[in-house]
């Protein structure tokens, strides 16, 4: 057998954690491997960030486009060009990807290697090679961020029907007929509104009661009304029990309580979840522990149990978002770079579902701080009472805080609206620096700007 390689630090994946920290340990002089099997950036600049809001951003001129008239501006016939969109699509990815890449091989003290890695011991890997040979590398500390893949649910018949995922459907060259999609997370969501917009017959199927299960019932409520507006078809509490093909046309037998009933689509999106990469890794030759949906199991550091073996971003779980994945880089530069004592305890975890109006979301929801018996207030107020909204035509959804009652810190908040993602960090940033509700209102923001809306949100209480 050959003497592994020996490195004082190797990560395995190159996603928006694995990339900075890399660079970071090899800056700081160690002598550091990065090991990516398909292509640098991971799922957020391949996947999933980069080209879905790239895409959605196309799917918006299209909504404008046909609303034109609405405002006074005369457009013509409105052609959906796919291969245009996924020209335009791929070329910026290929941007990010390609400058990261190059970032990459100009850093001292860096290996950048591409292969498949898998545990063989719990400080040694093998990689197989793209040319199919096998490397053996060691390492003092091993890091792993090697994300995760749309999850195959099991439902009778799917193995043997053309289905889609969260990046094929990226590739289609024309426009669905009828796409069929199934989950109404927030991957279902995106994607469904996007064909709706390229022209697509959309139908949602969501096993829960509601959409966005993470969500309050009246967010979740808004965005189903905000869906139907737009000609989106939902079914609710609908379990879906086999798919078959027949002829050019795929066939859901679906169960609405005791009503069983057959849909017929052109195309189907299985968006159900995510499966951690952690079984191609054998990280049980490793003895690193995995939770019953394959998570790696790490502490407030992001060590494993394993010593000198470290996860971040989606391999270990929720929340899945690139921000964290980030996030956990910082951390890990702090406590291993810096010598300093950072934690991922009690941090705020915000995001933006990016349907039209987008839903921005940070800290608790209503549930969330009713089941912790907290003494709080809700100010709760629609889009339609903001002049900005009001003025460029976008006044759908609402504004929702959750505020401490007895301190007036502003616990948690969902903007589901024009911008919403971009109101709700205004809102983080006072919940980080604990600046209370009372300030937002009495505060002077320019007019007119969806900023001060918050003057208003917090004369709303419920």
């Amino acid at each position: 057998m050959t003497a592994p390689h020996h490195y004082q630090a190797i990560v395995i994946g190159s996603g928006q954690g694995g990339t900075p920290l890399c660079r970071a340990l090899a800056e700081a002089g160690l002598r550091t491997a990065l090991i990516e099997r398909s292509h640098i950036g991971g799922t957020c600049v391949n996947e999933g960030c980069t080209p879905t809001k790239t895409m959605v951003a196309s799917g918006r001129v299209a909504y404008l486009a046909r609303r034109g008239k609405d405002y006074g501006v005369q457009t013509g016939e409105i052609r959906i060009d796919m291969q245009r969109i996924r020209q335009r699509k791929r070329d910026i990815v290929d941007s990010f990807r390609n400058g990261s890449q190059k970032r990459l091989e100009k850093t001292s003290n860096l290996d950048l290697i591409f292969g498949e890695a898998s545990f063989t011991e719990p400080k040694t890997l093998s990689v197989r090679m793209r040319d199919g040979a096998q490397r053996i590398l060691s390492a003092d500390r091993i890091f792993i961020n090697a994300g995760a893949r749309p999850s195959v649910p099991n439902l009778e018949g799917l193995q043997g029907v053309p289905f889609l995922d969260s990046t094929s459907i990226m590739e289609l060259d024309a426009v669905p007929e009828h796409l069929l999609v199934l989950g109404g997370g927030y991957v279902g969501l995106e994607f469904g509104q996007l064909f709706r917009r390229f022209g697509s017959r959309i139908t949602i199927l969501q096993r829960a009661g509601q959409l966005l299960v993470r969500e309050d019932p009246d967010v979740a409520g808004e965005v189903l009304s905000i869906l139907k507006q737009d000609g989106i078809e939902v079914l609710l509490n609908t379990k879906t029990e086999r798919v078959a093909k027949s002829g050019g046309q795929i066939q859901l037998s679906v169960r609405a309580g005791n009503e069983s009933r057959t849909l017929d689509g052109s195309h189907l999106l299985v968006a159900t979840g995510r499966t951690p990469n952690t079984d191609s890794l054998h990280v049980s030759a490793a003895g690193i522990a995995i939770d019953q949906r394959g998570f790696i199991k790490v502490n407030g550091k992001l060590e494993t149990n394993v010593e000198g073996v470290y996860a971040l971003g989606d391999i270990k779980g929720d929340p899945a978002f690139t921000h964290i994945s980030y996030d956990d880089f910082r951390i890990l530069r702090t406590n291993l770079i810096e010598k300093g004592n950072a934690t991922i305890e009690n941090r705020l975890v915000p995001y933006t579902v990016f349907i039209d109006p987008q839903l921005g979301r940070v800290g608790m929801t209503e549930a969330e701080a009713r089941a912790q018996n907290k003494k709080f207030r809700v100010a709760k107020m629609p889009m339609s009472y903001v002049a900005r909204a009001l003025e460029v035509d976008e006044s759908r959804g609402f504004m929702k805080a959750i505020v401490d009652a007895e301190n007036n810190q502003i616990l948690g908040a969902a903007i589901l609206g024009i911008e919403g993602g971009e109101v709700m960090g205004m809102l983080e940033i006072a919940m980080m620096g604990r600046v209370p509700f009372t300030t937002l209102r009495e505060g002077i923001f320019a007019h007119p700007t969806l900023a001060e809306s918050l003057n208003n949100l917090f004369t709303h209480f419920e």
